[in-house]
């Protein structure tokens, strides 16, 4: 199975989260392809949608490899099996990882200039992202959202390995995953059309009060 482009992934997701509806849920899609997947589920729950700023944190010189990743309130991830294969140093990494944080800081400037991200304390959340590889991104949502005081999580993905999955899921309420591989393979095979997603057209589908250009 292949899908056609994030907009069908998300309708194919919001069938399968409408019996979250009546918890009256916030959707929180992971920029940038994520939230074009988060949208449909939000129209179909009838759920507020906002992006939540998880940046990742790259290898020095090699742009495709991504070793950690940050978020709000502090948090920094790491791919330790990743950055001992590449021998990053601590420095390398402190590094990477502040470049990461100011992109984070960049885009929250962007995102919500006049307000705060939309609130989650108590809620249900529904986690977006338009497909998993290796988790890192997905475990510095996660631990966002729990400082932020979400009192229930929904990871929720197109396509995702299943040990990623059951490694996540014991830090989550449930997983929603229709497409969950055997190994490890790039998100963009599992779509027909995977183009990039540029940050306008993400600005554009959230709430003008958390988006103003």
């Amino acid at each position: 199975m292949r899908y056609r482009n994030r907009r069908e992934a998300g309708r194919m997701l919001a069938a399968r989260l409408r019996y979250l509806k009546a918890h009256r849920p916030v959707v929180l899609g992971l920029p940038h392809g994520g939230v074009v997947v988060a949208d449909e589920i939000a129209e179909a729950l009838a759920a507020p949608l906002d992006a939540l700023l998880i940046g990742e944190i790259v290898a020095p010189r090699r742009p495709r490899a991504v070793i950690g990743a940050v978020g709000e309130h502090g948090v920094v991830v790491s791919n330790p099996a990743l950055v001992r294969k590449l021998g990053i140093s601590p420095g390398d990494f402190g590094r990477a990882a502040a470049h990461a944080k100011a992109e984070v800081a960049r885009r929250a400037a962007v995102y919500h200039p006049w307000s705060s991200p939309v609130a989650v304390g108590g809620q249900t959340v529904i986690l977006v992202a338009d497909g998993i590889t290796t988790g890192v991104t997905v475990r510095a949502a996660i631990r966002v959202l729990r400082a932020r005081s979400a009192a229930r999580i929904v990871l929720a993905a197109p396509v995702a390995p299943l040990d990623v999955l059951r490694a996540v899921s014991r830090h989550v309420d449930q997983t929603v995953c229709p497409l969950p591989l055997r190994r490890r393979t790039a998100v963009a095979l599992w779509y027909h059309d995977f183009r990039d997603v540029a940050e306008a057209d993400v600005l554009s589908l959230l709430p003008r009060e958390h988006a103003q250009p």
